[in-house]
């Protein structure tokens, strides 16, 4: 008797795509590659995501993208570039909540096979002027509690990842070439998060 394969759709913007790395870099192939370490097998993850994406374009694309009737885990990681462009926190949790009942569907109502990930903090990057480096972290707080809370409320995992983003400044090496986005190594911290959950 063969064993079942896993299917995984990944949501999000640069952070799940891994802007600056390789492919198999990213946190949703590394995910993938430990898990399948553990003998657990999974299918390539399916990526929806796009560089730059907001809450509100992301939820936009899932309305026209073609995507399987069911997939045994989602993740969903995304609203930096709310952040970023000073959008406003109630249309960010219209959107997470709507995010987060297409994704809890297209599970087949497994919703512990869902996962948010919380939103990495840039302003610990060469990117973010350094005093405002306190407003940025301050307002991706905000960002976070909605997703946190919307998770909860939905009765899906939450994973914290924001606090080792926090760490890009002092440690090298968890920023990518570009110093903007993170680096291989980084994610393979976030994948071990995600991993541990979908185990």
């Amino acid at each position: 008797m063969s064993k079942h394969v896993f299917t995984y759709l990944a949501l999000g913007d640069s952070y799940t795509i891994g802007e600056s790395v390789p492919l198999y870099e990213n946190y949703p192939y590394q995910t993938v590659y430990l898990l399948r370490k553990e003998g657990i097998l999974l299918h390539t993850p399916e990526i929806v995501a796009k560089t730059g994406w907001t809450s509100f374009e992301l939820a936009e694309k899932m309305l026209h993208t073609p995507l399987l009737e069911q997939y045994d885990f989602i993740s969903l990681l995304i609203g930096v570039n709310n952040q970023y462009r000073g959008l406003p926190l109630d249309s960010f949790q219209s959107d997470i909540d709507f995010l987060l009942r297409k994704a809890i569907h297209l599970s087949g109502n497994k919703k512990e096979r869902v996962f948010v990930l919380s939103i990495p903090d840039w302003g610990q990057t060469s990117f973010a002027e350094k005093e405002k480096s306190a407003v940025i972290a301050a307002e991706i707080n905000a960002f976070n509690e909605v997703c946190e809370r919307l998770a909860k409320l939905q009765g899906v995992s939450f994973i914290n990842i924001t606090e080792e983003t926090r760490k890009a400044s002092q440690e090298k090496g968890l920023l990518a070439n570009d110093q903007l986005h993170y680096s291989g190594r980084a994610y393979a911290i976030w994948a071990k998060k995600l991993a541990e959950k979908m185990k």
